[in-house]
């Protein structure tokens, strides 16, 4: 599911689409220290569907491993990526720096797989690109990038491919968003393609869309009269602005009361930011100067410090707290886990998608205990989930993607998604399109034009 990195070789150029960082169970985490598959100063240029960290939080230690080419993605894209990098850089530190200082590491100095001085060696090395313009990369690869919808800046990718008789087209879908989300554009469709690379994520899994506004305000109103505090772990990079967009809407509309809201992410305050920056990569319209004043009152409460942040703990009841990351896998979210698993009274809310390994998962599955700084932290607390947030298309968006395609691709692989969801995803393409599969195996060589 993370960790998305595809190498493509087209004669003498060699390119990487996405660079991310494997996420959840240990033993996708330890590829991340491995030596890359590759050495990365004989790769060429990179390509970067969108900026989430599990298709970009490699970046950095590739540079630092020695490659040195341009790095291709939209402009969108490249401010959350350095947002992002510099985070998800800071995160390892102070997890490098807690597991020095409490001793539950293996290893004598622990040490980050990378620093915050490795992610600013990334930026220099960007092109920031718009939609639908055609990018030489090469003499012999164009490539376009259109809107996927799923997050700011996120993009579906055409590769064109010349060779010295013929010319082929791979598209890499990235990850795709949904048909009818609040904020962002449908995914663009796609008429033609030699090959195709699916994501998975949702492929086995329906869920459908459903107006998020009814849950939202039950989960906060039950909270609220058991004299509890909402506790939101979320992606700082779009789903802290469509849980703000919702709650502010249900405010104003009388359905959950005025309660503050806290944004304990800086990385979430930045991200805001952008949505007034790039209007022309989203549907939702307001004024800039209004949500400016909004800001001031005492219902939406950036928290920028971490001395701040841990003065919520204080807290007791009638508040509301978002806070990265969305699958608690670092950052702020773990220390307010840490104090309010343990409160009946309080409810945890999970409003996207969590992979196997992580503790949203743990949560999801019941766990009675997570462990969080070394501790087995008790789960006293009421979980939720909301699928209804999920910012990724699920199987029946994703086939209705696939069936704008005018021509079935030559062949289709089905990637960034799990074990055997994987497998019935591949199935159920087989059956519905009559398209021909892959379920491509990790550091699988593919020769993707012979014969075709």
């Amino acid at each position: 599911m993370t960790g998305s990195r595809y190498l493509v070789t087209a004669g003498d150029f060699r390119f990487l689409f996405d660079c991310g960082l494997f996420q959840g169970l240990k033993e996708l985490r330890l590829r991340n220290w491995d030596p890359f598959p590759v050495d990365p100063s004989t790769i060429d240029a990179v390509v970067i569907s969108h900026a989430h960290i599990d298709h970009t939080g490699y970046l950095p230690r590739l540079v630092k491993e020695g490659f040195a080419g341009p790095i291709y993605c939209i402009d969108a894209t490249f401010e959350l990526m350095q947002i992002m990098l510099l985070d998800s850089a800071k995160l390892q530190e102070e997890e490098a720096y807690y597991a020095t200082r409490k001793g539950y590491s293996k290893h004598a100095s622990p040490q980050p797989l990378y620093t915050s001085e490795d992610a600013r060696h990334v930026f220099p090395l960007v092109k920031e690109c718009k939609y639908d313009e055609r990018i030489k990369i090469h003499d012999s690869v164009d490539i376009v990038f259109r809107d996927a919808g799923h997050l700011l800046g996120a993009a579906i990718t055409e590769v064109f491919i010349k060779g010295d008789s013929q010319k082929k087209k791979i598209v890499f879908s990235g990850d795709l968003g949904r048909y009818h989300d609040a904020m962002l554009h449908a995914p663009t469709a796609i008429h033609q393609t030699d090959v195709l690379f699916i994501e998975s994520t949702y492929g086995n899994k329906d869920n459908p869309f459903v107006d998020p506004e009814k849950d939202l305000s039950r989960i906060v109103n039950e909270t609220l009269f058991n004299k509890g505090v909402l506790l939101i772990p979320a992606f700082a990079v779009g789903r802290t602005q469509e849980l703000l967009y919702y709650l502010s809407k249900l405010m104003k509309e009388n359905k959950i009361p005025d309660v503050p809201v806290y944004i304990d992410s800086p990385m979430a305050i930045s991200t805001t930011y952008l949505y007034f920056k790039h209007p022309e990569y989203h549907k939702v319209k307001f004024d800039q100067h209004e949500f400016a004043l909004e800001m001031e009152t005492n219902m939406l409460v950036f928290v920028k410090t971490s001395a701040h942040s841990k003065t919520l703990n204080e807290i007791k009841s009638n508040a509301i707290i978002i806070s990265s990351s969305g699958m608690m896998t670092g950052g702020r979210i773990l220390h307010h886990m840490y104090q309010r698993l343990r409160n009946k009274q309080d409810t945890i809310l999970i409003a996207g998608y969590q992979a196997e390994g992580t503790r949203g998962r743990k949560l999801l599955d019941k766990d009675p205990t997570i462990r969080i700084f070394g501790e087995e932290v008790p789960v006293k607390c009421k979980v939720e989930n909301m699928t209804s947030l999920s910012g990724h298309a699920d199987r029946e968006e994703l086939f209705q993607w696939m069936k704008t395609f005018e021509s079935p691709p030559k062949i289709t692989f089905t990637v960034h998604g799990e074990g055997g969801d994987l497998k019935k995803y591949g199935e159920a393409i087989r059956e519905r399109m009559k398209w021909n599969v892959i379920r491509p195996d990790y550091e699988q060589t593919v020769n993707l034009f012979q014969g075709i």
